[in-house]
């Protein structure tokens, strides 16, 4: 089928979202890669990639290399080695003079993307093999910019001269990976201007699973989608959490410092969190780890609408000292695997993705294959 054809093909549709987090992306392609070991053995093929079952995937920063990626074509094994091998390339520091303003050029990793996804391929190419969503921050506007290749979308018209379908798909995947600090922004010619941009992070949509729901349901958006619990499958991946408890804080210690370093990462996990909530209450939750003591995981509870408008799946791994222990992997320091830029680490994140990937119950795939 083509992407038109997909779109309106009958039957239940299947959605995946993948979250920002760096290198930490290794964890969600473990994930990944069951998932696609077990749809092999579904479909009886060797050849069968995640493309050939998810009609939209989205991701942000290192989630939207791996949306893109999938949405190409690519199986989950070639996605791993190229994190494997590239790693610590696209991770390439930043001579002394840039270093005030981020850590790491950008020259080759978006050399990388441009030999990986093609140069002239664009969000509206015909490589481009699902419903593809990238989440970016438009510095310029101070706006998310939540862009897909869903041919009905407004700024997704041919006849437009800043038509975001003939933006190249590599371009965007950097845009969306452009976290502030650690990368420099990314300009992009859209029609006649040039906007600046960086990592959807800096969104709320650093999980932009909810966010993939309504661009596929929502009248505004143009696809409409039928809701319902077996109309609708939604599997968001994760790369780890890290909350910072800290019971000695005391309010002397919340200075102007304290807040530059510790304010951003606290919105991104709130907004995070957020998404999570949002489609375990709107949606029938199936799998998922307890989003705190009070709503537990919301597995089997009842929310606002009744029946729930999705079935819910959720993979994530808490990346602290307990939540390390509970996956089994306790061996792993927790520092190990917390940063967005643990190159050196990688197979310490393949251990922690391969564990979350045990929750992975095919059960909860009943009436979607």
């Amino acid at each position: 089928m083509n992407l038109e054809e997909r779109i309106h093909a009958s039957g239940p549709k299947k959605i995946l979202s993948i979250d920002g987090g760096g290198i930490r992306g290794v964890i969600s392609i473990e994930v990944l890669r069951k998932i696609e070991a077990f749809l092999r053995e579904v479909y009886a093929g060797d050849n069968f990639v995640l493309a050939d079952y998810f009609d939209y995937i989205a991701g942000n920063s290192t989630g939207a290399v791996i949306a893109a990626g999938l949405s190409l074509g690519w199986s989950v094994d070639k996605l791993g080695r190229f994190y494997l091998e590239q790693g610590k390339v696209m991770f390439d520091p930043a001579n002394p003079f840039h270093r005030p303003r981020y850590r790491y050029e950008d020259e080759k990793l978006a050399e990388k993307l441009r030999a990986e996804f093609g140069a002239d391929v664009t969000l509206g190419s015909d490589e481009v093999k699902t419903l593809l969503m990238l989440v970016m921050r438009n510095a310029s506007t101070d706006s998310p910019w939540p862009v897909s290749n869903n041919p009905n979308a407004t700024y997704n018209d041919r006849r437009r001269s800043d038509c975001n379908l003939d933006l190249p798909l590599w371009q965007l995947v950097r845009a969306s990976t452009a976290a502030p600090l650690f990368f420099p922004p990314e300009v992009v010619e859209i029609g006649a201007q040039e906007f600046v941009f960086v990592d959807g992070g800096v969104t709320p949509y650093n999980n932009p699973a909810f966010q993939a729901f309504i661009m596929a349901t929502a009248e505004p958006y143009r696809l409409q989608w039928p809701t319902g619990e077996d109309k609708l499958l939604l599997v968001s991946v994760g790369t780890g959490t890290c909350p910072r408890p800290d019971a000695t804080l005391d309010p002397s210690d919340m200075h102007h410092l304290y807040t530059l370093k510790s304010l951003p990462s606290a919105l991104i996990y709130a907004a995070l969190n957020e998404q999570d909530l949002l489609c375990r209450v709107f949606g029938k939750c199936l799998c998922g780890d307890p989003l705190d003591r009070e709503v537990g995981n919301l597995i089997g509870t009842k929310g606002p609408v009744d029946p729930k408008l999705f079935t819910y799946l959720r993979y994530n791994a808490e990346l602290t000292l307990e939540g390390l222990q509970r996956l089994g992997v306790r061996d792993i320091p927790p520092e190990n695997v917390r940063r967005l830029d643990s190159v050196d680490h990688v197979k310490d994140l393949q251990r922690v993705g391969q564990a979350v990937a045990d929750c992975v119950d095919m059960a909860h795939f009943k009436g979607f294959v």
